[in-house]
């Protein structure tokens, strides 16, 4: 709606009034914001039809539905309503319905021609709902906050894994979209922008730099800006890697109203973060999480009082000054969150220093008068490094990259990066460096400074940067015009500037022409352009001396006099400068150079000089100055002996060439003493001398006594080192197993001189009274339970702890209760873990528990694998056992948890903490037992899925009965492997988007170990296939088959007079949500009922490629070899799962035939796309393992295959798979869950078992304490 003359959106001083009455709001108490759009959409239940209304019936694209925003034009109404109901609710200001808005975003839907009327309809609608209620209420005004969602694509992060430096947009595309998207909003009368759910800072700043320019040219009304980033895991960093602090250091130039978090994660787990985005943000602070972390099914439980509770810490510890709700979050969450915060006061914002510059590439970085000298890396220069341009022209970006790296490694707390050749095009140059380093965290971690002295290579590079970035540099030597017009740039892209000392009448050399530039350009900046003084870095030019030229000699002088003019008179401006010129005329003179330099930084700095561009590798101690030569170099500094540059050149010719080596040697760690080169060869993983060097430091008496003292000391050093880097997420598991492996070998090397010396003490003593357990920091038994066979995990734990001096005696797999107790009394064991993956496991842990009661045992039990859970160790397992019984995630969790129980100062506390929280777990068990509903099982029943069996006739099998297959071709199956579970089991994670294989390769953090393991993997893959080492066995049955009730029943041949056995199922029952109608599943439902009269099918199979496991690793533990046994079974496992695929596709095909056209891909068929399902008994869709039974009866598995079952009906080998073939095009995967004592009991009486028995195995799944 136009004001007087102007149009809406371009009202002077709107803005202005508005944030005036935010910021005073904010003062006075917290202000809140709405809700989750998508999450009230969802209950609206619109169809396909619903989106695309009347008006885009026709639209070609075929499917529109989930774009949310496209409601705005085709449901208003129900837009208009959820923004209506979030007001009632009590928020202050509502988001407009333009998540998507933008022609990126759109063009998924092929809608970018309307972006700009979606944004301006939506905004009308929230702009409708908003003042309706300010005129309700007119002390309370209401407003529209500009939803600017971050779009499908990202500018910091790679989608190609060959191509690093590739990118799917541009900065420039980007802002060009938003800066339609912002033309839309405030034409429809958005009052504030909202650059929200961050997880690329890059592209906010795209946005940032959009509603600058749509502000600033575009004739719009500055309105108030909040900024709002998404941390995505406990990591506490955005998804392209920036620390809290990082990002709000590279979006706060903005001078936003608020800055915060939103989505990814729930309230209690966001706390944290926030705590550090209140503690570091200079303005109001703004959070809306989601109602708690998604379930299983991607559907959040939370309720509104659950969710006030988890956000009344925010308020309590004084964090909150906007606060609402993101995913699963509705009108009644924020009407909870509003009423719980009216006893809370508002955030006070901290004060920080004006002086300090804090810059940021990944992290933040603080440059102020307690920082230090900041080393400027200076080695990604063209111009400056022959090495680096030689690189670069050949394109060689990634050995280019290695130059950074090794700056960084050498104290750089800044890199700069110049392209200014000739025979490069240097903003292509300089965008892919960036890209590349963008990359690597361990470069981009560091702030980058932008340097060429083309402004469109420094603006092509502040387009690759997320972080706050240093341009180098601006000057007056263009005229004011042009620098006033520069600096706007680099403002709008919230970098700090470098100033040379340069004007229109060129550069100046003396101390007043120095502070006069430099004052002058401080005024314009500070006054006209809006730069804060520490946002400003001066260059007064550090010039050559020594030349030869009087005129030259007192270019140190004038420096540094210089540096205190501008300290005194310039609040809050920064100094740096191009060390390496100061000494240009000695060039080859290395010696002589360092010197110079490291004695002009000691006078500068102590002038005010902040920064500068220097080696941080090449610069000598000031104190380690040969005194001759220090003296020299004084007078040269100091402009006090006008023969000084002869006598730089005398000593230089006496005292040789004094080139230092520009390239470190391979193996220059060799030349360290031993214990650094153990230290060295344990943390990079390097087995190749450690022998030799165990044994030098073994025959150093004088040091190490004893065999015992190497490992105690030089080795155990070495590893103290390893376990640090791994648990602060510095090293990574395949790294880590590396370095068990040089720490075996070395340790392997000693044992028998441990051993004489132990034989040497019997026989003098006749007794030996050494603690066997002396050397180590404790002793932990480890075992796989009864029954189960599998044991990658466990084989990790023990790693890990053997890295860090535990002494893990390990049990190996379905281990006895008996044998692990005893095993533990006769080592005086510290620890016993248990470790398990099938359900059955689980029971077995539990009777372990009350065998260690019963015993009196009461050493600490730990509990992991895949199946075991905080939960069920805390209902299950701690009440059967007085001792500590605690669950163990993974493998970097498990050093922590062994120390502190064997820390005798923290073992109570520790205890205690772990105790109260298993107690509350239990109550937060049994309380959702009462909580939650299950329908009867005939209920269930009566909500069963319904098929139509007269639509279709079954396809028949080709064949019935069985078929072995006992040696498939291993190279036909490594299309089909699924590579996720892969590096899952090395516990090597990515972050959205790079969470799956091969997206895992460009993750930041652990993309390039996921490369070395998956090449080292693809080695081992290849020596398997090419040695026969693993052999592929299987085997398929089919049989005539009809559902009754909740069963399937197979007969011997078509008359289906004979039934020769029955697959029994579970149904769901546990109650699900009111507006879903999904049916309560049973996998009898997916089989033709016996009274249809229609003939169907199940088939079943069983594969295994883990024949040749056990005698290969018996090989590799020979040779200590963890790796590559750990290696073998993740392969064997994968192997096994891609036979199953691949004979699961045969069987769609040819064998059963029902789907032979098919033409999926294997990456198509790891999405199961495919018809049919093969679930597996004792998983989700059917829990229980003594289904097996029946399928190896039936089938004659273990004769025709080997593929055995335990007592526990694990399989064996351990990398087997099994499952039941189910060809209706309707089946699907589900899983049963919880299920009540009436299922049970009709369960057990149908399978003719007690229902005790069917209680212990499906302990897992009942609704109720069985006990």
């Amino acid at each position: 709606m136009a004001t007087g003359a102007y149009p809406t959106g371009k009202v002077p001083g709107e803005g202005a009034r508005i944030e005036k009455y935010l910021r005073e709001t904010l003062k006075k108490r917290i202000m809140f914001i709405d809700g989750a759009m998508g999450t009230m959409i969802q209950r609206h239940k619109f169809t396909e039809e619903d989106f695309r209304g009347e008006r885009f019936k026709d639209h070609p694209k075929d499917f529109l539905k989930g774009n949310n925003d496209l409601l705005s034009l085709t449901q208003p109404e129900a837009i208009y309503g959820i923004h209506c109901q979030y007001l009632e609710a009590g928020s202050d200001m509502v988001e407009t319905n333009t998540f998507s808005g933008t022609t990126i975003a759109q063009a998924d839907y092929l809608m970018e021609d309307i972006v700009y009327e979606l944004n301006k309809v939506s905004a009308e609608l929230a702009k409708r709902a908003c003042q309706k209620y300010t005129r309700m209420d007119p002390s309370r005004p209401r407003f529209v906050c500009g939803a600017i969602g971050p779009t499908n694509q990202t500018l910091s992060i790679s989608p190609s894994v060959e191509n690093p430096s590739y990118r799917a947009t541009t900065f420039d595309k980007l802002v060009e979209a938003y800066r339609e998207q912002c033309h839309g909003l405030l034409d429809g009368g958005a009052d504030i922008l909202l650059v929200e759910t961050i997880f690329d800072t890059l592209n906010a700043k795209a946005a940032l730099y959009a509603i600058d320019l749509v502000f600033e040219e575009d004739g719009y009304d500055r309105r108030p800006i909040m900024i709002s980033g998404t941390i995505v895991d406990q990591s506490g960093r955005t998804l392209s890697g920036q620390t809290g602090e990082g990002f709000i250091a590279s979006v706060e130039h903005t001078n936003p109203v608020a800055i915060g978090l939103n989505c990814a994660l729930g309230a209690d787990q966001m706390l944290p973060f926030l705590q550090v985005i209140s503690k570091n943000n200079p303005t109001f602070s703004i959070c809306y999480p989601n109602a708690g972390l998604p379930n299983t099914f991607g559907e959040y439980d939370q309720d509104p009082e659950q969710m006030a509770e988890q956000v009344r810490p925010f308020a309590a510890l004084g964090l909150l000054n906007i606060v609402g709700g993101c995913c699963g979050t509705t009108p009644a969450h924020i009407k909870a969150v509003h009423d719980m915060c009216q006893e809370y006061k508002p955030r006070v914002a901290p004060t920080f220093d004006p002086d300090t510059l804090v810059v940021s590439g990944l992290e933040a970085f603080k440059i102020n008068k307690d920082t230090g000298f900041v080393n400027i890396g200076e080695r990604c220069n063209v111009s400056g490094s022959r090495i680096f341009a030689k690189k670069v022209l050949n394109g060689q970006y990634e050995d280019a990259l290695a130059i950074a790296r090794a700056q960084v490694e050498n104290g750089a707390q800044v890199i700069d990066v110049n392209m200014d050749e000739g025979l490069l095009d240097g903003k292509a140059a300089m965008t892919k460096f960036l890209n590349y380093i963008a990359s690597e965290p361990d470069i981009a971690r560091v702030p980058l400074m932008v340097d060429s002295s083309n402004f469109e290579v420094v603006l092509a590079g502040l387009k690759c940067a997320q972080g706050k970035c240093i341009v180098n540099s601006i000057s007056l030597k263009e005229g004011e015009a042009d620098f006033v017009k520069k600096a706007k740039i680099v403002k709008r892209f919230g970098a700090a500037v470098v100033v040379m000392a340069f004007d229109e009448e060129g550069q100046a050399v003396t101390t007043d022409r120095k502070f006069e530039i430099c004052e002058r350009s401080y005024n314009i900046l500070t006054q006209k352009v809006g730069f804060r003084g520490c946002e400003i870095i001066f260059d007064p030019n550090i010039l050559t001396i020594a030349t030869g030229l009087e005129e030259h000699n007192n270019y140190a002088v004038e420096f540094i006099d210089v540096c205190r003019l501008i300290k005194q008179k310039l609040p809050g401006a920064k100094i740096s400068g191009g060390v390496s010129n100061l000494s240009f005329s000695f060039r080859g003179k290395e010696i002589i150079r360092q010197c110079m330099h490291s004695v002009f930084l000691y006078h500068a700095v102590q002038a005010g000089m902040d920064m500068g561009i220097v080696n941080a590798g090449f610069l000598t101690i000031y104190d380690d100055i040969p005194k001759d030569l220090l003296q020299i170099c004084e007078d040269a500094i100091w402009n006090r002996d006008p023969e000084v540059t002869e006598k730089l050149l005398q000593y230089a010719e006496s005292h040789g060439k004094g080139s230092t080596a520009a390239v470190e040697q391979e193996e220059a760690w060799r030349k360290g003493d031993v214990e650094a080169r153990l230290s060295h060869a344990l943390v990079k993983g390097i087995t190749k001398y450690v022998v030799e060097d165990t044994e030098e430091a073994r025959l150093n008496k004088e040091r190490y006594p004893r065999p015992l003292n190497v490992i105690e000391g030089p080795l155990m050093a070495g590893m103290s080192v390893v376990g640090e880097l791994f648990g602060s997420g510095k090293m990574f598991l395949p790294q880590v197993i590396k370095s068990a492996r040089v720490m075996k070998s070395a340790v392997a090397h000693l044992i028998p001189f441990m051993e004489e010396e132990r034989l040497r003490n019997l026989a003098e003593s006749g007794i030996d009274t050494d603690d066997p357990n002396a050397a180590y920091n404790g002793t932990v038994v480890m075992a796989t339970v009864k029954g189960d066979v599998h044991d990658i995990g466990k084989n990790i734990v023990g790693v890990v702890l053997g890295c860090n001096n535990y002494k893990v005696i390990d049990l190996g797999v379905m281990c006895p209760c008996e044998k692990i107790l005893e095993t533990a009394i006769k080592e005086r064991a510290d620890i016993i873990g248990l470790s398990g993956l099938i359900t059955p496991s689980l029971d077995e842990m539990v009777y372990v528990a009350k065998e260690m009661e019963r015993r009196g045992i009461k050493i600490p039990l730990l509990i992991g694998g895949a199946t075991t859970s905080k939960m069920h160790t805390a209902v299950k397992i701690a009440p059967r056992y007085s001792g500590a019984a605690i669950h163990v995630l993974d493998a970097s969790k498990s050093v922590v948890v062994v120390s502190s129980l064997l820390d005798k100062n923290a073992y109570d506390d520790f205890v205690d903490d772990i105790a109260d929280e298993y107690e509350d777990l239990r109550a937060e068990h049994y309380e959702g037992l009462k909580d939650r509903r299950y329908l009867t099982l005939e209920e269930a029943r009566d909500k069963r899925l319904k098929i139509d069996w007269a639509e279709g006739v079954p396809d028949k099998p080709a064949f019935l009965g069985t078929r072995a297959f006992n040696d498939y071709e291993l190279s036909s199956l490594v299309s089909h492997i699924d590579w996720n579970p892969f590096f899952q089991t090395w516990q090597l994670r990515g972050k959205y988007p790079n969470r799956g294989f091969p997206k895992i390769f460009n993750d930041e953090t652990v993309g390039e170990e996921a490369r070395k393991l998956y090449d080292e993997a693809q080695v081992m893959l290849k020596e398997i296939i090419k040695d026969n080492i693993l052999k592929a066995r299987a085997i398929v049955g089919f049989w005539p088959a009809n559902s009754v009730g909740d069963d399937v029943e197979l007969y011997a041949d078509e008359t289906r007079q004979e039934k020769i056995a029955t697959y029994y199922g579970l149904r769901q029952q546990a109650e699900k949500d009111s507006e879903n109608t999904e049916p309560y599943y049973c996998l009898s439902d997916f089989v033709a009922p016996k009274e249809t009269g229609v003939a169907d099918y199940v088939g079943a199979f069983a594969v295994s490629v883990g024949f040749g496991v056990d005698e290969k690793c018996a090989e590799y533990a020979k040779s200590h070899d963890d790796y590559s046994i750990i290696m073998l079974k993740a392969l064997a496992d994968r192997l096994t799962e891609a036979l199953a695929e691949v004979l699961h596709e045969d069987v769609r095909k040819m064998h059963w035939g029902y789907a032979a056209g098919e033409t999926l891909t294997p990456e198509e068929m790891l999405q199961v796309k495919y018809q049919g399902i093969r679930p597996a008994p004792g998983y989700p869709s059917q829990p229980d393992h003594t289904e097996k039974q029946t399928m190896w009866k039936l089938m004659n598995i273990e004769e025709q295959t080997g593929i055995g079952l335990t007592e526990s009906l694990a399989m064996t080998p351990a990398a087997a798979v099994s499952g039941i073939f189910f060809a209706h095009p309707k089946s699907q995967y589900f899983a049963v869950g919880k299920i009540n004592r009436d299922q049970i009991e009709d369960y057990a009486r149908r399978k003719n078992m007690s229902v005790a028995d069917v209680e212990r195995w499906l302990s897992s799944n009942l609704c109720y304490d069985a006990e």
